[in-house]
């Protein structure tokens, strides 16, 4: 038995279906649930608040919002609110996006380490209450705070994950982040390079590894018949493979296939596009960078991921049965 585990939850399910999906895992002993933000699809902060609405005691984290898109003010505000609905048990996960899509969309992702370092520690700032005048290269701020008149003055204790792939963002979230959410489709003995980088951050900060929280992102499908499983799997990275070239990268996977699976993927990609190029993606590498399988094969591999220096799985159903993998891997 695990002696932590999470939830990650997409937009692959009906969203009211994902409030009885929280419950649910928060019943069987689930220490948190993580809402994704990537693709243009299902914004995080809405869901987070209905799951805080609905649950009384698992943790609440968004995996991942980015840097880009929310005003530094907004954005403090809205963990202000979310910590009003789910005292000590909200998280903010953030990350630097992604071309091309930021780029579709008008962002140009100038120096992201510099961009995410200043978002932090200004969001930080605010979260503690405090007065902030800041003149950056990204975040201008000019004597604002969390102007409070009615509720909680005190400090929000909302801690500051950054969902880190690359060497350098690993090293910053190291040295400023109060945990790091690793990503997922990588194998396992990727998280010993990245923890290698997270150490020269600590190092700077005076910390070690024990200071900081590493839950990790895994691709989970789990089914009694093993290729149905690995079926589903193939389909979502499929598409991730194609449309995420900065996983694809840490993942180790050909980048002939990558450029392959491209050439038949449009944007976004339609169910017929991923059906014609899922053959693309091999057994191999379904078990290398998933734990995709029978619930025993499933358990193994996101062991593996835990052998490796992740603290928490976060647990991300591809497919079928969510209560299934939910009692796959419950604690209690």
């Amino acid at each position: 038995m695990f002696e932590r585990v999470a939830l990650y939850l997409q937009d692959a399910h009906d969203l009211r279906d994902g409030l009885d999906y929280v419950q649910y895992a928060e019943a069987r002993g689930f220490e948190a649930v993580w809402q994704a933000e990537s693709r243009l699809v299902r914004d995080a902060i809405v869901p987070m608040a209905a799951y805080a609405a609905v649950t009384e005691k698992i943790k609440i984290g968004s995996g991942v919002i980015n840097n880009w898109t929310r005003n530094i003010g907004l954005l403090a505000a809205t963990y202000l609110t979310l910590d009003d609905l789910a005292p000590d048990r909200i998280i903010c996960g953030i990350g630097a996006w992604w071309d091309p899509l930021a780029a579709n969309v008008g962002i140009d992702r100038q120096n992201p380490l510099k961009a995410m370092e200043e978002t932090v520690l200004v969001m930080r700032r605010l979260l503690n209450m405090e007065r902030v005048s800041f003149d950056g290269e990204f975040v201008h701020v000019n004597g604002i705070e969390l102007d409070v008149v009615h509720g909680r003055r005190e400090p929000r204790n909302v801690p500051i994950y950054i969902g880190a792939t690359g060497p350098k963002m690993l090293e910053m979230t190291g040295r400023i982040g109060d945990g790091a959410l690793l990503n997922y489709c990588v194998p396992p003995a990727y998280n010993q390079v990245a923890i290698e980088n997270l150490k020269v951050g600590l190092k700077e900060s005076g910390r070690t590894l024990d200071d900081l929280d590493r839950p990790q992102l895994v691709v989970c499908s789990v089914d009694e018949d093993g290729d149905k499983a690995r079926d589903t799997t193939r389909e979502l990275l499929t598409q991730y493979l194609a449309q995420q070239p900065h996983i694809a990268k840490a993942s180790g996977v050909s980048m002939d296939i990558v450029h392959e699976i491209q050439s038949l993927l449009g944007w976004p990609a339609t169910h017929e596009q991923i059906q014609q190029a899922k053959h693309l993606v091999p057994d191999e590498l379904i078990h290398k960078i998933t734990a995709s399988g029978t619930p025993d094969e499933a358990r193994a591999k996101v062991q593996e991921y835990l052998d490796n220096g992740a603290t928490c799985p976060v647990l991300y159903p591809v497919g079928g049965n969510v209560k299934v993998l939910i009692d796959t891997f419950a604690t209690k």
